[in-house]
């Protein structure tokens, strides 16, 4: 394939420039280059797009509190619960009839001062009786009760989260369509289609599961260690402020690892983008594979790829893994040291053993909430990551926005469809210059054909009056309006464009042939399939016009595709008609057909029309010769021939070989 430099300096059209692969940010091969994540941001970008439903929002913080208070006063009554027992079994061996106080001063006496510690220190305990099973099973029943209610309200905020995270999800999908219809066609040249086919999808799609599996448990999560840290304090500050002595070391390991894993995920879903691209490259391009005998290549290429995708993937993984392990061995040390010393305090009688039982029970669950947190940070590193690659869509330049401006009516009226270029510049790289000073006018309802050698900007030409690409200099007039002055909608809608490379997408026939014009009747819809000879093969079908079709035409043979987009601009029935190499894919009897068709569908109409064979073009009224970008000739079939130029050359080199052919037979 050549390069750019090979070319002479001259500039590709836009297929030619999607295969070369390079653009705009864009390193070896084509591919996006990477960027260094930044987390904080990108993650605060993404809470805000939940500010719309803030109101939704609120009411899932009040319902994570409820929820995580209900289920944090429970430890605390079965603490109680657990003081009741413990007193009933210590009081049964006691003599009944006597009090606490002289229960304590006789085992002091007899040297039971810890024994005498602890008994001081309880409650409930009345010497002789048992255990009040009563006040027990009442106990219990609050804790059932609050552990039900904790669930209730758990499940009802995750009903909300799910709405709340689906419509914000949904409304960051509308912004990627809307701004995919803003991006001008220079932002599309510059990335391969997988990778923006993976933004679009996968990315998306990886931000909605993070916020379901994070936004939750991180809410919950935070609450929790809150409510926990509280109770904590309220039963025991000292064995508190040692369980708080592990939150800084497990915040400090949870940064460094979060530090050195959010680069990797960048990387993991960059490299699922440049998979998805060769993927989607190589399937749609199969048969060329094939034929060029290059499986192998699209194979290595493939398993390079995925190769890139598994090794920044395992280290995002492996990274992000490394702190849910490491915060649980923290977290054991904690727990060992809270066991230790609330034993000693029971010791001593400043605990009661349901305090010590209650307090454990919040240091596993205080531990557990800053683990959960710890694990969430790859879902969460991950989504943001997806995030980061979204807003980089989001945030790419627009196309010019419209001034508001009115289209002209172009299909009535003896001087309407007139086209002027008015000392038009324009380039696709400002170091290249393609096309400089460039005049010209296109009479109402002239055909003027476009030749010239590949490069030379036939395309470029076309596509800068349906506005694909702003003008570097000059302007281009539809009777008289500039045509920046008219809303592109506006100005494409009452364009036809038959382009060399057919678009068909899964539908019927017929759905595809009514593309351009919706509200056609089935006679005016037969009518044009006659006119194109799209009628004489549809009726081959089995189901006719309601046959299903793919995007790649299915069982329909190129010329057959062809003729149905040829159709579809017929039937759309366009004031001004742009027909790119259209006949370029059927057979020379059809192509002679359809020259007396598209004959009939440019009565009255300003026809742009690019050819590479000069035959197609001989009852042109206009034929312009083009050169690196410049007209060089104009004129029509037999004024060119006369003045033996560049047409001329061009005319000879097509038909002089045949008939050197001839006379060597």
């Amino acid at each position: 394939m050549s390069t750019p430099a090979a070319k002479g300096g001259q500039q590709m059209k836009v297929t030619e420039r999607i295969q070369m692969g390079g653009g705009p940010g864009r390193g070896p091969g084509g591919m996006v280059g990477q960027k260094a994540s930044d987390f904080g941001p990108s993650a605060k970008r993404l809470i805000r797009r939940l500010a719309p439903q803030r109101v939704k929002l609120i009411g899932l913080m009040v319902l994570a509190v409820v929820s995580v208070v209900l289920s944090a006063l429970a430890p605390r009554f079965l603490g109680h619960a657990t003081d009741r027992v413990f007193a009933g079994a210590l009081g049964r061996q006691l003599p009944a009839g006597s009090t606490v106080d002289q229960v304590v001063a006789g085992m002091r006496a007899n040297g039971q001062d810890r024994l005498a510690d602890v008994v001081q220190g309880m409650d409930h305990l009345v010497p002789g009786r048992g255990v009040d099973f009563t006040a027990v099973g009442h106990i219990l029943l609050l804790v059932l009760a609050l552990y039900v209610a904790s669930n209730v309200f758990s499940f009802l905020q995750g009903l909300m989260l799910n709405g709340l995270v689906n419509r914000t999800v949904k409304g960051l999908r509308a912004d990627v369509e809307e701004k995919l219809n803003v991006l001008p066609l220079e932002y599309f040249d510059s990335q391969p289609r997988g990778e923006i086919l993976s933004r679009v999808t996968n990315d998306i799609d990886n931000i909605s599961q993070s916020l379901q599996q994070t936004m939750s448990q991180l809410l919950t999560s935070v609450v929790s260690v809150v409510t926990i840290l509280a109770m904590m304090f309220w039963i025991s500050p000292l064995l508190a402020l040692i369980a708080l002595v592990s939150v800084p070391i497990s915040m400090t390991v949870a940064r460094q690892v979060m530090k050195r894993s959010q680069g990797q995920f960048v990387n993991q879903w960059r490299s699922t983008g440049r998979l998805n691209a060769h993927i989607e490259e190589t399937f749609s391009g199969h048969e060329l594979v094939r034929v060029f005998g290059r499986q192998a290549d699209a194979e290595a290429t493939f398993a390079e790829r995925n190769e890139e995708l598994h090794d920044a993937g395992f280290k995002a993984q492996f990274l992000s893994g490394l702190v849910m392990p490491v915060m649980m061995f923290i977290g054991n040390l904690n727990f060992v040291a809270v066991a230790v010393v609330g034993g000693l305090r029971v010791a001593h009688g400043a605990l009661s053993v349901g305090d010590v039982q209650a307090f454990i029970q919040y240091s596993r669950q205080f531990n557990m909430p800053l683990t959960q947190i710890a694990s969430m940070m790859n879902l969460l590193q991950s989504g943001v990551a997806s995030a980061e690659r979204v807003f980089e869509l989001l945030d790419a330049p627009e196309q010019i926005p419209d001034r508001g401006g009115s289209l002209p009516d172009v299909s009535h009226g003896e001087h309407s469809g007139e086209v002027r270029f008015e000392n038009v510049s324009f380039s696709y790289d400002p170091d290249k210059p393609l096309i400089e000073d460039l005049s010209l006018v296109a009479k109402p309802g002239q055909t003027v054909a476009i030749v010239g050698p590949t490069g030379a900007g036939k395309t470029t030409l076309v596509n800068l009056i349906m506005r694909f690409y702003e003008l570097d200099g000059g302007r281009i007039t539809l009777d008289g309006v500039d045509i920046t002055e008219i809303p592109r909608s506006a100005l494409r809608a009452q364009t036809g464009m038959v382009l060399q490379d057919t678009w068909l997408f899964e539908g019927t026939i017929r759905d595809n042939l009514l593309y351009g014009r919706p509200d056609a009747t089935e006679e005016e819809l037969l009518e044009a399939a006659r006119a194109t000879f799209v009628d004489r093969f549809v009726h081959s079908l089995p189901d006719g016009y309601d046959s299903i079709v793919d995007a790649e035409g299915g069982s329909l043979s190129a010329g057959e595709r062809q003729l149905l987009t040829i159709c579809r601009a017929f039937l759309a029935e366009p004031s001004l008609l742009i027909l790119d190499e259209a006949t370029s894919s059927v057979d020379t009897r059809t192509e002679l057909l359809l020259q007396h068709a598209m004959a009939a569908l440019r009565t009255d109409r300003t026809s742009f029309v690019i050819a590479h064979r000069l035959s197609t073009i001989r009852d042109a009224d206009l034929i312009l010769v083009m050169e690196d970008g410049a007209i060089v000739e104009q004129g029509n079939h037999d004024e060119l021939l006369a003045a033996e130029g560049a047409y001329a050359r061009l005319y000879a080199s097509q038909f002089a070989a045949p008939a050197d052919e001839e006379q060597v037979a």
